[in-house]
């Protein structure tokens, strides 16, 4: 049975070839897409996972970390005096405008805290030492502004933040958000100045650390007691809320489920097409196998088995495709996350609908005479 089948599936190479670079095509869309997914879901909560608080204090109803909303800077001042609240403090996430030295002017997105060793934020820098950011009108930039803003910067460098002369004094590597605007470090004050129409006096989120052992629900309860018009929602929680918002707001997700679907349905088309056209070419062999005795289960056991080697062999060359794209992704300033699990996901799928394709050809061969092979 196994030679049949894999005599049949090879008699025309060519088509061979065809049917798992279809199944090849469809896996590499589905881990592209997925991976990419993925990539701007970790983007768009990855400061909030790395600053670690246990506790966010925003105003009420903010979508997401990128879109922030102020409110008084004093109110930090009550959640200290919470009791399980080991510290707490101010932080601002603000839509900036950087002059660049060709002229023109972009979007940066600064993060402003009074300490900034104090949270390991940001977590990877490369030069520099952010006690600096509290001595003066001084910055951090990450990288990610190299390809954003069409060239290399220096630490030493100067740039424009609304108007504002500021020193690069530091830089770091990793932090992203969402939007893929770069981000800018600086201290809480100097970023109040710089836009004092709606940050002086104001902050737009409250960082939480909780002593060991503290009750987590009961200080969140005590927090919304005393800032009636602010939420609070853990770290895990705000990390949800800013990638759910995307994705509902976006249809981001949608996007990503019709290009899996269109992916999956180009190999089931493929795989199908080429098993009917290869078992149509060999009826008389499957007729045979009935007349000596085989049944149906000895019939699909032929077409599953040519399905699973198009699904293995396909699998394997659109994960070594989707690998291979990766470097070229991050060019352009995008992520591709492939975690472990997505391989045994996308595995158990090719194998699942290639074995379903085969379906249309047991359907054809299994009402097959078998007086077939005596015929002329």
């Amino acid at each position: 049975m196994v030679d049949l089948a894999t005599k049949s599936l090879l008699h025309d190479k060519l088509r061979f070839l065809i049917t798992v670079s279809g199944v090849a095509f469809a896996v590499t869309l589905v881990f592209v897409q997925v991976g990419l997914f993925l990539g701007l879901m970790d983007n768009a909560s990855l400061t909030i996972e790395h600053l670690n608080a246990d506790l966010w204090i925003t105003s009420h109803d903010t979508k997401n970390i990128d879109f922030a909303h102020t409110f008084p800077e004093t109110h930090v001042k009550r959640v200290r005096a919470i009791p399980g609240v080991a510290s707490a403090d101010n932080l601002i996430v603000w839509f900036m405008n950087i002059s660049l030295p060709t002229g023109s002017v972009e979007g940066t997105e600064v993060y402003a805290l009074e300490d900034f060793t104090k949270w390991n934020f940001p977590w990877n820098v490369t030069g520099g030492n952010l006690e600096d950011l509290r001595r003066g009108n001084y910055m951090f930039l990450d990288s990610s502004a190299e390809h954003r803003y069409g060239g290399p910067f220096a630490i030493g460098d100067y740039r424009e933040v609304i108007g504002r002369r500021l020193k690069i004094i530091g830089r770091s590597t990793e932090a992203k958000s969402f939007t893929t605007t770069p981000l800018t470090f600086m201290n809480f004050t100097l970023a109040q100045s710089l836009v004092p129409s709606e940050l002086r006096g104001n902050t737009t989120y409250i960082l939480v650390k909780l002593e060991p052992g503290a009750n987590v629900e009961q200080v969140k309860a005590e927090i919304r007691r005393r800032l009636p018009y602010n939420d609070v929602y853990t770290g895990k929680e705000w990390a949800a809320r800013s990638r759910n918002y995307w994705v509902e707001s976006t249809g981001l997700g949608l996007n990503m489920y019709l290009t899996v679907f269109l992916g999956c349905l180009v190999g089931i088309v493929v795989v199908a097409q080429t098993l009917y056209t290869s078992t149509m070419e060999h009826i008389k062999e499957f007729g045979t196998v009935k007349a000596i005795g085989g049944g149906n289960a000895d019939i699909y056991s032929i077409l599953a088995k040519q399905a699973t080697i198009a699904a293995v062999l396909g699998f394997g060359l659109g994960a070594l495709m989707a690998y291979a794209m990766r470097p070229l992704i991050y060019k352009i300033d995008l992520k591709l996350v492939i975690p472990t699990p997505l391989f045994a996901y996308v595995f158990a799928g090719s194998v699942v609908l290639c074995l379903a394709a085969s379906m249309i050809s047991f359907r054809k061969v299994a009402s097959i005479d078998p007086a077939l092979v005596f015929r002329n």
